[in-house]
């Protein structure tokens, strides 16, 4: 595989620092631009971010005096540079639709950790594991935007990294046809630390914006057809969710709740997910996960602390399946808000969009 130069936009937030820490020594990705506000234009890049660093790793040193360039003046010079961006900035939303579609319009393609997009009729939001085909859709994106390289693809929610797997590998056997999920999210969701959100100690936070629509909403993109030039949403399962903030740093966990056309056996599903795999384990992609989905017997797990870092953050762990009373079953997922949520999710899909010869 040829080597990439790419850049990050968004580079000094808590996504963009975590993008540091897996661009460091990628074997086909060499981070050459490195992006941010106004404010952290011109400076090194270890001065921009300065106390705000929060990874557990130092700033990686081919990065540390990397200048800063401005994310919105700086487009056609950055786009110059680059083979692709990965963006993860914190503003309005129609201002990221506007950025990432000028970033695209400068043939520069973007792999985008926001939610900007999502919505986005010819825009595919990707599960590696789970919709690698809906990448296909770029050739009428490139149509839309009138551009022969530059296109815009992204990842879906963090959340829902947490049961659509699970769910996944049952739906064409077993037709899943409603879900009820409540997910316990880490503070790092929110950009935070436990010093920066000192609200959070010995506290739950009941609501989390837009949260529990995207959680609903999303995943019917992900189980849509490509029909033309844009993907049709799936009308099943029926989804609904109840999102709250908890004092953990990293990991986001959901209860589960699960009926389906034909129930099948608590060892079938187990079968499923023991045996499920996807496009970027047969191409093994240098993020993918040899295991995605990893069940514990124990019946203490899967809990944040021990096993959020599980393959590298990019395995989602779940446990506890028994019957319900009320939905055919009930079970707990655990996965990586920043890593499989988040900056993992769009390296992986960047190497899956490498692979398949779209930023060729």
């Amino acid at each position: 595989m040829k080597k990439y130069n790419v850049g990050v936009i968004g580079a000094t937030g808590m996504v963009g620092q975590r993008f540091m820490t897996l661009l460091d020594d990628h074997p086909w990705f060499n981070v050459k631009v490195l992006a941010a506000s106004p404010r952290s234009a011109g400076k090194k890049y270890s001065e921009a971010v300065g106390a705000k660093w929060c990874m557990d790793v130092e700033i990686p040193e081919s990065m540390k005096n990397i200048v800063v360039m401005d994310a919105t003046a700086d487009i056609e010079k950055i786009a110059s540079q680059v083979d692709f961006v990965f963006c993860a900035v914190d503003m309005k939303k129609d201002e990221i639709k506007a950025l990432e579609e000028m970033y695209a319009k400068a043939e520069c393609p973007v792999v985008s950790n926001n939610s900007a997009h999502r919505g986005t009729p010819d825009v595919p939001m990707v599960v590696p594991e789970i919709n690698p085909d809906h990448i296909e859709i770029i050739k009428a994106q490139r149509e839309r935007l009138g551009t022969k390289r530059g296109f815009i693809a992204v990842k879906s929610n963090c959340s829902l990294q947490s049961y659509v797997p699970a769910l996944h590998p049952l739906m064409a056997e077993f037709g899943v046809t409603k879900a009820l999920v409540c997910t316990y999210q880490a503070i790092s969701g929110a950009g935070k630390t436990f010093e920066t959100m000192p609200e959070i100690v010995d506290n739950i936070i009941p609501f989390i914006g837009g949260e529990e629509e995207k959680s609903e909403q999303e995943p019917l993109k992900i189980w849509g057809k490509i029909d033309g030039d844009k993907i049709v949403n799936a009308t099943t399962p029926s989804i609904t969710a109840q999102c709250l903030r908890v004092p953990v740093s990293d990991g986001h966990t959901a209860a589960v709740f699960a009926s389906f056309e034909k129930k099948p056996t608590k060892e079938q599903m187990l079968e499923a997910w023991k045996n499920f795999s996807g496009v970027p384990q047969e191409l093994e992609l240098p993020s993918a996960p040899k295991q995605f989905l990893n069940y514990f017997e124990e019946d203490n797990r899967p809990q944040a602390k021990l096993d959020r870092n599980l393959e590298g953050g990019m395995a989602v762990s779940a446990g506890r399946l028994r019957e319900d009373t009320q939905y055919d079953y009930k079970f707990v997922c655990l996965s990586h808000n920043t890593l499989r949520g988040a900056a993992g999710g769009a390296v992986l899909l960047a190497e899956l969009l490498a692979a398949k010869g779209y930023f060729d």
